[in-house]
């Protein structure tokens, strides 16, 4: 029963093939390992009576057991609600709910838990199920219900009560939605109880899912359970680009990983220079362009436009000169790096990198099949163009045979021999040739 509420769709995962009776929770959202499972007790010492119970998504709620009922991760249970009972799924038990609750609660000798009912019959694991599959419509027909009364809102999930008598709508907005009139329409179509949830942006992406643009599965539907706060200071603290496109996530705020190197960069740039630094040398002013942590380098232009990367020692030795009003010749007496720009070496070896690869290749074919003439075009006449007349003081040479006698001075005229045609096979196109003139 553990993915039998998989937001995937369907109920059965694709990877395991357990076909939906994991017990070890793996297919959920914030799974939780329980690593301390196979560990006995003290002698005289009782069970954690609190367990951590988890619904749909990523809610999870700590119930009491108080009828002491012998309760594994992966049960499902009947537990308290307001009004009726709800129907969950045990996450964790044992020592490991008494770390998460002194985890989560601030005092938890006076925390206040709902009990745990049942373990579910075969009758609530049922009603559970329809609940469940109701919950898409219902979603779209109270999107349609909202549009009816122009609420500038949008409802991104429905939960549905274990009994069917509530249902919890979860929605974003950025202004204040007067919803009651929406509240009466729906219990009235729906016949059921209705709650309305506004959420942000961050907890619509931890509940509905998805894939981020590094491949994985999102943080905050995995595994992430607080949202801290995320400023575009720490893109800049890692030298990132300031391109919203590419900083924000699925839920069109800042990307929560940026926060999870942060404190490393911040370690590191400590023993930088300020960013703000300029280096004062003979040959001018030199200022700060970029930093690459990685590296410990610093990147700064002398007059020209000349990078140069130096180390944050150098910097501060350069520094501590200017603070004795001396200056260097040059900041390549102290570079460390000298940048050269090298152009990628790599052979071309199948030729599919030039756009003008094909371009020989039709050439060859274009003048290996000439284009026909239409037999049903009108035919043309083409005069021969006229015979040059070649001046030269030497005689014309006698050739003996047939070959006219010509005045000195002037070229014979030959007359033109006519090509053979091949032989016309079956099939072939008719065509037919120009007539030319030519002169006797």
């Amino acid at each position: 029963m553990g993915c039998s509420n998989c937001s995937t769709g369907g109920g059965t995962p694709g990877g395991c093939q357990n076909n939906g009776t994991c017990s070890s929770g793996g297919c959920n959202k914030l799974g939780v390992f329980d690593w301390l499972a196979n560990m006995q007790l003290p002698v005289g010492q009782k069970a954690y009576d609190i367990v951590e119970v988890r619904f749909k998504n990523s809610r999870k709620a700590f119930y009491r057991n108080g009828k002491n009922f012998s309760l594994q991760v992966g049960d499902v249970v009947a537990v308290e609600a307001s009004p009726g009972y709800d129907v969950g799924v045990v996450s964790i038990v044992g020592e490991l709910a008494r770390i998460q609750v002194k985890k989560k609660v601030s005092n938890p000798k006076n925390l206040e838990t709902p009990a745990i009912y049942r373990i579910a019959t075969q009758e609530d694991i049922q009603k559970w199920m329809q609940a469940r599959e109701l919950e898409k419509e219902v979603m779209y027909q109270s999107r349609t219900l909202a549009v009816n009364l122009n609420l500038d809102m949008k409802i991104s999930d429905v939960e549905y009560q274990g009994d069917l008598t509530k249902a919890t709508f979860y929605y974003t907005s950025d202004d204040r939605v007067d919803f009651r009139q929406l509240i009466k329409d729906m219990a009235e179509k729906f016949k059921i109880r209705v709650e309305m949830r506004q959420i942000g942006s961050r907890q619509e992406a931890s509940r509905l899912g998805g894939i981020g643009s590094c491949g994985r599965e999102l943080c905050c539907s995995t595994w992430l359970t607080d949202f801290r706060s995320v400023s575009t200071s720490a893109a800049r603290y890692q030298q990132l680009s300031l391109n919203p496109q590419k900083l924000a996530g699925q839920c069109g705020k800042l990307k929560c990983c940026l926060n999870y190197e942060l404190d490393s960069y911040l370690d590191a740039l400590k023993s930088f220079p300020a960013a703000e630094t300029k280096l004062y040398t003979e040959k001018g002013t030199s200022f700060h362009v970029k930093t690459d942590v990685f590296k410990r380098l610093m990147f700064f232009t002398q007059e020209g436009g000349e990078f140069v990367a130096l180390t944050p020692e150098r910097v501060k030795e350069i520094m501590e000169m200017n603070a004795r009003k001396e200056k260097p010749a040059s900041l390549k007496d102290f570079a460390k790096v000298e940048i050269v720009v090298v152009e990628p070496a790599y052979d071309n070896v199948v030729g599919q990198d030039s756009l003008n690869r094909f371009d020989n290749n039709f050439n060859k074919k274009k003048n290996k099949k000439p284009n026909r003439p239409n037999p049903n075009a009108p035919q043309a006449q083409v005069k021969s163009p006229k015979p040059v007349e070649v001046k030269s003081d030497k005689p014309a040479p006698l050739v003996a045979g047939n070959q006219p006698t010509t005045p000195q001075g002037e070229k014979p005229a030959f007359k033109k021999k006519k090509r053979r045609k091949p032989p016309r096979r079956d099939g072939d196109a008719v065509s037919q040739e120009p007539k030319t003139e030519t002169n006797a």
